[in-house]
């Protein structure tokens, strides 16, 4: 399938979606936004993990303010006809997905990254909820996402100050997984993509499932639904293989889905 706004490629278990408008430090314009729903829904059923990344100095600058289709934004009509199809598509993966963030994060394009499962950054990355500079609120999931990462208070701070975070910062607050030296950033996040694509998928899709239901459930409900997972995850072929192994004393090798 050729794209116009985005490079996809699939190997080894690993789809790699890369966001590739550099010239516009890869804002999210419509075509983009469907390309990316469309790339992660086909790697969902293909792949064992996903990768969103960015070419040039920018991971994603947010909302292509230059894409106005002719007149004024409708910015309802976008959020529910283009950012939520996305943002959907990604939650609703049951494969891990990491946002690999190898530059700038802004405004929509925070959220983005901040959708996906995971997030390893660089160094020189930084991530900001620009959304004030120009009057408005955090969107594409921020003033869901924040508050439960971060706390109340410093992602009001980061909305209402709208001021840059870095990578390291976003790291140390909790907003990310990890900040990775420059030099070393695309070899950890292609190694951590190949650990997760050697790894239980079944079991990940659960894990993604119970950690989202917690925030909404009471500890009555979520023991219920760890208990109902658990148990589907010990009929899996991945349990006995990683069973065996432990008793065997070797690597598991898991193949499930």
């Amino acid at each position: 399938m050729a794209y116009e706004t985005i490079l996809f490629d699939e190997a080894d278990g690993i789809a790699v979606i890369t966001l590739n408008r550099p010239a516009v430090m890869n804002a999210l314009n419509t075509k983009m936004r469907a390309e990316i729903t469309g790339a992660v829904t086909r790697a969902a059923t293909s792949a064992r993990v996903i990768v969103l990344t960015g070419t040039g100095r920018a991971f994603c600058s947010g909302q292509d303010l230059g894409d106005r289709a002719g007149g004024d934004f409708d910015l309802e009509k976008t959020l529910a006809e283009e950012y939520e199809p996305m943002l959907r598509a990604i939650l609703a993966a049951e494969v891990p997905v990491i946002a690999a963030v190898n530059g700038a994060a802004a405004g929509a394009g925070a959220n983005l990254a901040l959708a996906a499962d995971v997030v390893i950054a660089t160094e020189s990355a930084s991530f900001i909820q620009a959304f004030t500079r120009i009057g408005l609120i955090p969107d594409a999931g921020g003033t869901y996402v924040l508050p439960r990462a971060i706390g109340m208070a410093k992602a009001m701070g980061a909305a209402l100050f709208a001021d840059k975070v870095s990578a390291r910062q976003a790291a140390d607050w909790g907003m990310i997984w990890e900040a990775v030296p420059d030099a070393d950033f695309e070899a950890q996040w292609r190694v951590r993509a190949a650990q997760l694509a050697k790894g239980p998928t079944a079991a990940y899709a659960r894990v993604k499932l119970a950690l989202r239901a917690s925030l909404s459930n009471d500890i009555e409900a979520q023991l219920a639904l760890e208990a109902r997972l658990q148990g589907e995850c010990g009929r899996t072929e991945d349990f006995s293989e990683g069973v065996n192994a432990f008793l065997e004393k070797r690597p598991a090798r898991f193949e499930g889905r």
